[in-house]
C-alpha cells in the first residue's frame, strides 16, 4: 500500500494542474476566508495588524484585485476553450504552476507592502493580469464575429485601473488611491455583468437540459448593456464629483436597469426562480441593484450617511456570491458532475447573504458595530471554508468520466 502513495500524489498533482480553475479554486476560498477573518479582527478592534500602515487599502485591494484575479484566471481560461474550441490555448501543467505561484507571490507581497515598497509590489502584481490579457487576447481579437470583445475591453480596463492605483500609491501621480479603488469596484461590477450574461445562459441551460426541461434560457444583451451603462456613469461621476446629488439619481437608475435583467428569468412554461443553481444568480443581481439603490438614496437623503456600509452590498454580497457561484458552477460542470441540489451549496449561499445583511445594516445598529463586523466576517468566511471542504477532493482528482477538465 505505501508504494502507491507517490503515484497517488503525482496523479493528484497532475489533475490539479490540468485546468486553470482547479488550483485557483482550491487556493481562493481558503485565502478569502483567511483574509476576511483577519479583517474582521482588525476592524472590530481585536487585532492591530502591526505590519500594515494602511490596512483599509490592503483589505479593499485584496478583496478586489487579489481575490478577483484568481477568479478571473479560473473563469477566463475555462471559458475560452468553450467560446473558441480548437483555437483558444489551454493553460495547464508548468505554465499553470508558474501562474499560480505568481498569484501567491503577489498576495504575499501586498501583505508586506510597507516593507517591500510599492514599486516591488507592483512588479509582483501587475504581470499576472497582463499575462492573462495577452493569452486571452488572440482568440478574442482574431474572432471574425468579435463575440466577446466587450470581455477583453473590460479586462484591459481593470488592468489599466490597477496600474493607475499603483502609480497613485507610489506618489508618481497625484491622486487618491481610495477613489481609484472605488473606480476599480465599478469596473469589476461591469466585468461581473458581462460574465453573468454568459454564465447565466450556459449554466441555466445546462441545468434545464440535465433535468429534461424543454425550455431555453437567454440572457438578453440589451438588458445587460443598459445596466452596464448606468454602472459606468455612476462610477465615473462618483470619481469626478463624489458628493454630487446627481449620484442619487444615477444610483436609482442603475438599480432599475439591473432589476430589469431579472425579466430573463421569467420563462413561458417553467418557473425557475427557486431552482438550485438559478436562485443564487438572481440573488447576485438583487444585491447589486440594492447596493446601487441604497447608495443612491444615501446621496439624496442628506440627513443620513451610510454609503460605505451600503457599498458592501456590492463587495460582501455581489463579489462574494459571484466568486462562490463561479467556483461552484465551474467545479461542478467542468469536472463532469451533474448540477444537482445540494444542502452544502445552499448553506454557503445563505451564509454569504446573511453576512451581507449583517454588514450593511451596521449604520442602523451602530452600538453593536464591533460585534456585527466580526459576525459578518465569520459568516462570509465560513461559506468559503464550506466550499473548500465540499470541493477539495473534486478539484484535486481526475474527472470520473476520463475527459479533460
Amino acid at each position: 500500500m505505501p508504494d502507491n502513495h507517490p503515484g497517488q500524489f503525482s496523479e493528484r498533482l497532475s489533475a490539479t494542474f490540468a485546468y486553470a480553475f482547479r488550483p485557483m479554486f482550491i487556493l481562493l476560498p481558503g485565502y478569502l476566508a483567511l483574509s476576511i477573518i483577519l479583517w474582521g479582527l482588525v476592524w472590530s478592534g481585536n487585532w492591530p495588524f502591526p505590519f500594515l500602515q494602511n490596512p483599509l487599502h490592503w483589505h479593499i485591494y485584496e478583496m478586489v484585485y487579489g481575490a478577483a484575479s484568481a477568479g478571473m484566471i479560473g473563469f477566463v481560461f475555462t471559458a475560452l476553450p468553450e467560446f473558441y474550441p480548437g483555437t483558444a490555448p489551454v493553460i495547464k501543467g508548468k505554465n499553470l504552476l508558474w501562474m499560480t505561484l505568481l498569484w501567491l507571490v503577489g498576495r504575499l507581497a501586498f501583505w508586506l507592502i510597507d516593507l517591500l515598497g510599492v514599486p516591488v509590489v507592483a512588479l509582483t502584481n501587475l504581470p499576472l493580469l497582463l499575462w492573462l490579457i495577452v493569452v486571452a487576447a488572440k482568440p478574442i481579437l482574431t474572432d471574425p464575429l468579435r463575440r466577446h470583445l466587450s470581455l477583453a475591453a473590460a479586462l484591459i480596463t481593470v488592468f489599466a485601473i490597477q496600474c493607475w492605483f499603483f502609480l497613485a500609491s507610489s506618489g508618481r501621480i497625484q491622486d487618491d488611491p481610495m477613489a481609484i479603488l472605488k473606480v476599480s469596484l465599478g469596473a469589476f461590477i461591469v466585468l461581473i455583468l458581462l460574465a453573468l450574461r454568459r454564465i447565466n445562459t450556459g449554466a441555466i441551460n445546462h441545468y434545464l437540459d440535465h433535468n429534461n426541461i424543454d425550455e431555453t434560457f437567454l440572457a438578453r444583451p440589451p438588458f445587460y448593456n443598459i445596466a452596464i451603462l448606468c454602472v459606468v456613469l455612476f462610477t465615473i461621476t462618483e470619481y469626478l464629483m463624489p458628493f454630487s446629488p446627481i449620484l442619487g439619481w444615477l444610483g436609482l437608475a442603475a438599480m432599475a436597469a439591473i432589476l430589469n435583467t431579472l425579466n430573463d428569468f421569467f420563462m413561458e412554461k417553467t418557473v425557475i426562480l427557486f431552482k438550485p443553481f438559478v436562485y443564487p444568480l438572481i440573488i447576485i443581481l438583487l444585491m447589486m441593484a440594492t447596493g446601487y439603490g441604497m447608495m443612491g438614496v444615501d446621496h439624496i437623503d442628506e440627513g443620513f450617511y451610510g454609503i460605505n456600509h451600503f457599498r458592501h452590498f456590492l463587495t460582501t454580497g455581489v463579489l462574494g456570491l459571484s466568486f462562490y457561484m463561479v467556483m461552484v458552477i465551474v467545479a461542478t460542470i467542468h469536472t463532469g458532475r451533474p448540477m444537482q441540489a445540494s444542502v452544502c451549496i445552499d448553506t454557503g449561499v445563505w451564509l454569504i447573504v446573511a453576512a451581507t445583511l449583517v454588514r450593511t445594516m451596521i449604520p442602523f445598529f451602530i452600538e453593536h458595530a464591533n460585534l456585527m463586523y466580526m459576525s459578518s466576517a465569520i459568516l462570509w468566511g465560513s461559506a468559503f471554508l464550506l466550499y473548500l471542504v465540499r470541493y477539495f477532493t473534486i478539484l484535486s482528482t481526475p474527472r470520473p468520466d476520463g475527459k479533460p477538465g
